[in-house]
């Protein structure tokens, strides 16, 4: 069992990897193309909000659409604290974690009681309740959000108001986020959780705590997600009820199912093809949700366990 859930990630490409992208801004502004830098910043901030849903979804089989809930709650977090004069970064995103964290924990603890639908409608419907929360608290800006008077501070002579610093505070954290899921999902907290996904009842017969198992995944999703908000407030300035919105569960959905649905780099892959995709085609037509369509088909059809399955065919080819 334990070598047929074992997640080797990338090797040794992992550091090859992490050269690559570390030495990425001063790449982009040798070439006039400083603006990318943001970009890639917003891809690696999705890379672990979806690295967090593909924790539940990919490697415990719960279908949860309300996951951008954790996300919002994290960046209003944030948002709400920088407002009440709280910039410190050591404050504000460990408390985004926790505010998300307690959040899944009582969505998880109800949710979890339930199976297939069921559980998909109720971290719906969770989801939504506290998007008109957001829409409904006026003193936090209401459905027009809550715009952040400065990024956090962290200290450590790091000034994240420089699109390039922060960009390599986002790859540290995505690149540990990632080695601790790796270490997670190899332990036999990993086995539980993905056993359980395979045949919940054969595991409860063997006496696993299959619920608490998934319990516990969801809280640290949920936290994982709350960190992800936490940035993507920072990064854009500004908090809106839109980033709670089911839609936006949605899409990083759909990163889950393009990056590879339980696989290890999966959440990430599917994070960086999506973005991209949305910021190469939007400059060059209205209609880019077409051509993102045409390619959550294609991977769909001919690659049904996403990009990240393709590759690892390959290396067992």
């Amino acid at each position: 069992m334990a070598t047929s859930l074992h997640h080797r990630g990338l090797g040794h490409w992992n550091w090859l990897v992490l050269a690559a992208l570390a030495a990425l801004p001063p790449v982009l502004a040798a070439f006039g193309l400083e603006f990318y830098v943001v970009v890639a910043t917003r891809v690696l901030v999705f890379a672990i909000a979806a690295s967090s849903l593909n924790l539940i979804l990919g490697f415990g089989g719960l279908v949860s659409f309300g996951h951008a809930a954790f996300v919002g709650l994290g960046a209003y977090t944030v948002g709400i604290l920088a407002d009440a004069g709280v910039v410190s970064a050591w404050v504000a995103w460990p408390a985004a974690s926790a505010v998300a964290g307690l959040a899944a924990a009582l969505i998880g603890w109800v949710s979890l009681r339930t199976r297939g639908v069921y559980f998909i409608m109720i971290t719906l419907a969770f989801a939504q309740m506290f998007f008109y929360l957001m829409v409904s608290l006026k003193a936090y800006g209401g459905d027009d959000g809550l715009p952040l008077p400065q990024r956090s501070q962290l200290g450590l002579s790091l000034d994240l108001k420089d699109d390039a610093q922060m960009y390599w505070v986002a790859l540290v954290l995505s690149a540990c986020v990632l080695a601790g899921l790796q270490r997670l999902l190899n332990s036999p907290f990993g086995w539980l959780l993905q056993g359980a996904r395979e045949n919940e009842t054969r595991m409860h017969a063997l006496g696993a705590p299959v619920r608490r198992v998934q319990w516990q995944a969801f809280v640290l999703a949920g936290a994982l997600a709350g960190l992800a908000g936490a940035l993507l407030a920072n990064l854009s300035g500004l908090v809106t009820p839109q980033m709670l919105h089911w839609s936006q569960s949605g899409q990083l959905m759909v990163m889950v199912i393009i990056g590879g649905v339980g696989a290890l780099w999966g959440g990430a892959l599917g994070a960086a093809v999506l973005l991209l995709m949305e910021e190469l085609l939007s400059t060059h037509t209205i209609h880019w949700q077409m051509g993102l369509g045409v390619l959550l088909l294609a991977v769909v059809l001919f690659a049904p366990r996403g990009i990240a399955g393709l590759w690892k065919g390959r290396r067992h080819g």
